[in-house]
């Protein structure tokens, strides 16, 4: 069934708790909304519901939150499954939030001792499905710590560096799951010498290539190995370079309602584009597009937008 993925992501599950009452801590907030969560989980969804066959390669609980995020995940979703593993000793994490808009949505993780997701074995891989599949997408998080950075790593060699594969490292730094930003950058650099798209913000670019600048951060990343560098710059939109061009695409004007989910609905629509085959502009601008209209929603995984939202959407922005 390998050979039906268009892509497979790889990573960060959990379930997310959003506050139903905006613009209170978490000392103050009564009530939550539960829902799936996790960025490369996320991802997948996000792809699923603009028409593409995804797979994620994760682990979950043996609990009632675990049973719930496969169900979510094969059912509503749409995403394939069959990579789900299920830890018989670790608790499936949960991520709590906090909603300020337009800028201020701070998170706090449940992941101790480990998530499931962190205990990823490079043996429990299925390789031929992860070297096969169009486009294979990862994230930082799985960099940073044991057996998960060696299966991610492992992963990522599989994949061979042509035209047909897209590899897309989504830097994705958190920094309290790691030890220093020194180890992140080391390991960082391990994995841009396999991937072939690299996506981060002007944080979590400075600590990959030691520069926020997004001019010089994206040659850095070309330097690295990848072939398209896309910068997000939240307000002041998206700078993306190739070995051909330059360019900065305009962000899309909305009213923000919860910002985290955005980058998740961007990369979906990413992976649309790039296994759509089409030009980084029109492709960034689309991300864009679907990262505004998440953003301008209270939740993620469940208000990821449908293609004909995002070409709305496009349409009366004016973009391309």
């Amino acid at each position: 069934m390998s050979d039906s993925l268009e892509m497979i992501t790889m990573g960060r599950i959990s379930v997310d708790l959003y506050p139903e009452q905006i613009g209170m801590s978490l000392a103050e907030i009564r009530t939550f909304a539960k829902s799936l969560g996790g960025s490369p989980t996320n991802v997948a969804v996000a792809a699923s519901r603009l028409g593409r066959s995804a797979a994620v390669i994760t682990k979950v609980g043996d609990d009632g939150f675990g049973e719930y995020l496969k169900s979510a995940l094969a059912g509503e979703f749409g995403v394939d499954t069959r990579y789900v593993g299920t830890d018989p000793n670790l608790r499936t994490p949960l991520a709590f939030c906090e909603i300020f808009p337009p800028d201020h949505f701070p998170l706090l993780f449940y992941r101790e001792p480990k998530a499931p997701d962190i205990n990823l074995t490079a043996d429990g891989l299925d390789f031929d499905a992860i070297s096969a599949v169009p486009l294979f997408w990862m994230t930082g998080t799985g960099l940073s710590d044991e057996p998960s950075r060696s299966a991610t790593l492992a992963a990522l060699a599989a994949r061979p560096k042509d035209g047909n594969h897209h590899t897309v490292f989504d830097l994705d730094y958190r920094p309290m799951l790691w030890h220093s930003e020194d180890e992140a950058r080391r390991f960082y650099g391990e994995a841009l010498e396999h991937a072939t798209v690299a996506v981060g913000n002007r944080d979590e670019v400075e600590v990959a290539v030691g520069t926020s600048d997004p001019l010089v951060a994206s040659e850095r990343l070309l330097e690295a190995g990848a072939s398209l560098a896309v910068v997000k710059q939240g307000p002041e939109g998206v700078f993306v370079r190739t070995a051909e061009e330059v360019l900065e695409v305009p962000p899309i004007t909305v009213d923000v309602v919860n910002g985290l989910g955005a980058g998740d609905a961007f990369g979906g629509a990413l992976c649309h584009g790039l296994l759509s085959g089409w030009k980084p502009e029109r492709m960034v601008a689309y991300a864009s597009a679907a990262g505004a209209i998440v953003a301008s929603r209270l939740a993620c995984a469940d208000d990821m937008p449908t293609a004909e939202e995002v070409e709305r959407l496009l349409e009366e922005a004016g973009s391309v």
